[in-house]
């Protein structure tokens, strides 16, 4: 049975719902869906690695409590979140002649999150959907607050929807399938939180770390403050307009990396944010709005992790300062073509920065790749 750890709501008015954290929760998912979705049935969306370790224990569940289901198994990887790969999802919903008023089940990682959230959005002008995520980083970050896409060959996330799930089902045992590097990955995620504006959770992640990557009481404790803290920022700034960019600490550059490299495994996405975390607190340095010593403690910590933090950690040849600069350009922040980065005064002291001159993010850059 679903042991239900921790639940964190996410209040939105009539589109509120709760992120549920525990473990066995895809061995109850079927009494849990059939109570709070009666009469529905769903389509479930995954990828080939999650369907091998856990799509037999969703539909187990689903076939117990007599609810109608079809699968729907993409590849794994980052190249999914694709034009083709959302065309196959909508097109596999609506030859199961699934309804308006079924729902869309997300089992997986930051990757089907997005897109099975975004075709939901699109099939039938819009289908209820549950995550379900699979990984660190789809439970504490992409799983929460209705951000779906999929990437363009200009950028990764250009092309989406605000979509809010219904429900956010993190079960927490499926966190011990994973790689240590993808498990890594997604504790990028996590310390992203502290470093925004909440320096206790950083000083404690220090502490407790090791308990968390063993599986510990900490890491549901930890997935559960993540929660809370992006719920909060949701509820203030759904639609992203304001504070909600804090949350991209690290991404502008992160993503420019990932474009970079391809999408693919050379660099993870949470791997990418920890190179720009740690890069967003070494420009806000060399700007001397922040200690040259909060960015060491940050790399030190990141570093403990197993996370790369250094462009030369990244595996390969990487391209020109020129191609990274044309990837940041195209970044969903940038606002009349004008650069938008996430700097901060120091551990917990986030802040958004608008009008950032490119001359001067391409000179550091280039500092950095000495």
């Amino acid at each position: 049975m679903a042991d239900i750890a921790h639940t964190v709501h996410v209040a939105l008015g009539e589109r509120a719902y709760d992120i549920l954290i525990g473990d066995a929760l895809l061995d109850g998912a079927g009494g849990i869906l059939k109570e709070r979705f009666p009469g529905r049935r769903f389509g479930i969306i995954t990828d080939m690695n999650v369907a091998d370790a856990h799509l037999a224990r969703l539909t187990r569940s689903l076939d117990d409590a007599g609810l109608e289901h079809t699968e729907i198994v993409l590849p794994a990887g980052e190249s999914t979140k694709s034009w083709d790969l959302l065309g196959q999802a909508v097109e596999g919903l609506l030859a199961a002649r699934l309804e308006r008023g079924d729902l869309v089940l997300a089992l997986g990682g930051g990757v089907i999150g997005d897109l099975a959230g975004f075709a939901a959005s699109i099939v039938r002008r819009g289908m209820d959907f549950v995550q379900m995520p699979t990984s660190l980083l789809a439970q504490v970050d992409s799983s929460v607050g209705g951000k779906t896409g999929i990437n363009s060959p200009h950028g990764k996330n250009l092309i989406g929807a605000f979509h809010q799930p219904r429900l956010v089902l993190a079960d927490l045992s499926t966190l011990d399938t994973l790689p240590k590097r993808q498990f890594a990955a997604g504790y990028a995620e996590v310390v992203k939180y502290g470093l925004i504006d909440d320096p206790e959770f950083f000083f404690w992640l220090e502490e407790q770390h090791e308990e968390i990557f063993a599986g510990g009481p900490a890491r549901g404790e930890a997935i559960a403050r993540c929660c809370a803290h992006k719920a909060r920022v949701v509820i203030e700034d759904e639609k992203e307009l304001g504070v909600r960019a804090l949350l991209n600490l690290g991404h502008t550059f992160g993503h420019a990396l990932e474009k970079d490299t391809g999408y693919s495994d050379r660099l993870l996405h949470g791997e990418g944010v920890s190179i720009g975390m740690v890069l967003a607190h070494a420009f806000s340095a060399r700007l001397g709005l922040a200690p040259g010593q909060d960015t060491s403690r940050v790399e030190a910590h990141l570093k403990r992790a197993g996370l790369p933090t250094r462009l030369r950690d990244i595996p390969g040849t990487l391209g020109s300062t020129e191609t990274l600069m044309a990837a940041i350009a195209q970044d969903k922040k940038v606002s009349r073509g004008a650069l938008t980065f996430i700097l901060t005064r120091g551990i917990g002291q986030a802040f958004i920065e608008r009008g950032v001159a490119p001359q001067a993010v391409t000179e550091f850059l280039n500092e950095m790749r000495e």
